[in-house]
């Protein structure tokens, strides 16, 4: 006598249930940003969260304070790698709010992907140095992003809160009124300079 199978036959034609698929973000959806939130006290403290989760400094260091605002947004954008939103809530009641971008990373060559160097037969001309030119204005959040229009670069605000930047001659030429506004990302400080 042959064993009955253990198993149940199925017609052929039948499949089993498939599990439901997860839904799919559709293209064109809503952007979600980490939302990096600051608030600053009076004397200069301040706490900060990610999407409203605690971000603490290292074990045994001191607690955040308003100088560690730029070394704060570095290491998040490079954990993140997308931009954050940035709500900055001061003492006196004033929000700011900005979206801070990571910055484009530049592909490295790899060692084998790097040319031999090449033999020069004549002496090569030396390169002339680029004539750069400084604008200078006060009044920024200490290492905030200061926007230089036409909008060339940013540059960061000092630790007192003074922001300069060095333009090229050829992007100086392209301010006809040797002005040139420079603009706090957080404070919204604007601070028009000459070109020196």
């Amino acid at each position: 006598m042959t064993p009955r199978p253990r198993y149940r036959r199925t017609h052929p034609d039948r499949q089993p249930p498939k599990a439901p698929k997860p839904p799919k973000a559709e293209p064109g959806g809503p952007v979600v940003l980490p939302v990096v939130e600051f608030t600053i006290t009076a004397d200069g403290a301040m706490t900060v969260t990610v999407d409203g989760v605690a971000h603490m400094p290292a074990p045994f260091a001191p607690g955040w304070r308003r100088e560690a605002f730029p070394t704060i947004l570095d290491a998040l954008t490079a954990r993140y790698r997308s931009p954050l939103r940035v709500q900055v809530h001061e003492a006196d009641g004033s929000t700011f709010t900005d979206i801070i971008t990571p910055p484009r990373e530049r592909p490295t060559p790899k060692p084998w992907e790097t040319q031999p160097p090449v033999a020069v037969v004549s002496p090569p001309v030396p390169a002339a140095q680029p004539v750069l030119h400084q604008v200078a204005g006060a009044g920024f959040v200490p290492g905030e992003d200061v926007a230089v229009a036409i909008i060339h670069a940013h540059t960061d605000a000092s630790s007192d809160g003074t922001a300069r930047t060095l333009l090229t001659a050829e992007q100086t030429a392209l301010a006809v009124t040797s002005e040139v506004i420079l603009l706090g990302r957080i404070s919204g400080t604007l601070s028009i300079g000459r070109i020196q």
